[in-house]
C-alpha cells in the first residue's frame, strides 16, 4: 500500500548530495511531494527535509540513504502521525489553555499524555479536558528530589516532547540531560534585560517600545537554548504595565503554538545552538 514519509537528513556537506539522495528516491519509484535543503557554509553542514510517497519499506530506504551519504549522517524516515507530548505547568493558564483548546479542536497535531504541575492551581482546568493531571509539590524538597518525582511520572508515558507551558522552575542539568532536544520552553523576550519578578512592570518603567516571546529548546544555559520561534508586539505610552502583560501573554501562547506546529511536523533541525527550520 502506498504511504508517505518525511525524510530528515543532517550531515557533513559534500558535492552531489541532493542528486545522490534524489536518485535513491527515483530508483525506488518514489515521488518527491516536497523538498527543502540548506547548507550551513560556515560549519559545512547539510540539512534536507523531503516528503516522499510511494511503495517502500522504511528500513530498506534508511539503509540505502545511509550508504550514499557521509558517515556522520543523521537520517530519520518518519511516517506522519500525531506525536505525544507531556505538559509541565505552575500557575499561569494562558499557554496551557491555548494548547488544551487546540488539542480539543483537533488542531494541535499531538496527543497530550498528561499535565504535571508543581502547584494544584490548574488541575480543574485540565480535568475539564479529560487529561490526567499530576500535582507534585516542591515545598520542603530539594530541586533534584522534586525532579526525580517528576521524572518518575514522565517516564510512565511514551512521549516525543516535554512542553514547559509557563513552568516556573529552573531545571537541573540532570533533568535536561535525560531529555536532550525534547524539552520546549516559552518565555517573554526581555531576557536578559529584565530578570526576575514582574518583567512587564520592569519593562514598562523602562519605557520599552516592543515586547515579545521566545520559544526554544531547553539546555543547561538558562533560556539560551536553540530558538524555534519568536515574535514581537509594538507598545507605546498608552499601555499600562498590566496591558503590556496581557499583550505579552497573548504573544507567548501564539509563539508557543507556532513552535509546536514546527516541531510536531518535523520541520526543525538543531544546528549547534541554532535551528534550521523548513
Amino acid at each position: 500500500m502506498e504511504k508517505r514519509a518525511r525524510v530528515l537528513i543532517d550531515c557533513e556537506d559534500a558535492k552531489g548530495l541532493v542528486y545522490k539522495i534524489s536518485k535513491v528516491f527515483y530508483d525506488r519509484g518514489l515521488n518527491i511531494d516536497n523538498n527543502r535543503e540548506f547548507v550551513d557554509k560556515e560549519h559545512g553542514r547539510f540539512f534536507m527535509r523531503t516528503v516522499v510517497s510511494g511503495l517502500f519499506e522504511i528500513e530498506e530506504l534508511l539503509e540505502s540513504l545511509q550508504s550514499t551519504t557521509p558517515v556522520d549522517a543523521h537520517i530519520r524516515v518518519i511516517e506522519p502521525q500525531d506525536k505525544k507530548i507531556v505538559l509541565m505547568v505552575t500557575k499561569e493558564s494562558h499557554a496551557l489553555g491555548d494548547i488544551l483548546i487546540r488539542h480539543a479542536d483537533g488542531e494541535l497535531g499531538a496527543q497530550i499524555e498528561c499535565v504535571i504541575g508543581n502547584h494544584n492551581t490548574l488541575k480543574a482546568l485540565v480535568r475539564r479536558f479529560d487529561i490526567p493531571f499530576f500535582h507534585i509539590p516542591a515545598e520542603e524538597m530539594q530541586r533534584e528530589e522534586h525532579e526525580r518525582h517528576v521524572m518518575k511520572i514522565i517516564n510512565e508515558f511514551e512521549f516525543d516532547y516535554i512542553v514547559l507551558a509557563k513552568y516556573m522552575r529552573i531545571l537541573t542539568p540532570l533533568f535536561v540531560k535525560a531529555y536532550p532536544q525534547k524539552i520546549i520552553n516559552i518565555h517573554h523576550s526581555f531576557l536578559p534585560a529584565f530578570i526576575g519578578a514582574n518583567p512587564y512592570k520592569q519593562a514598562f518603567e523602562r519605557g520599552v517600545k516592543i515586547i515579545g516571546a521566545t520559544a526554544h529548546f531547553v539546555t543547561d544555559d538558562l533560556d539560551e537554548g536553540p530558538i524555534i520561534a519568536q515574535d514581537v508586539i509594538p507598545v507605546n505610552h498608552r499601555l499600562s504595565w498590566k496591558d503590556m502583560q496581557r499583550a505579552g501573554r497573548d504573544g507567548e501562547k501564539i509563539v508557543l503554538s507556532r513552535a509546536l506546529a514546527l516541531v510536531l511536523n518535523d520541520r526543525v533541525f538543531v544546528n549547534g545552538n541554532k535551528t534550521v527550520i523548513f
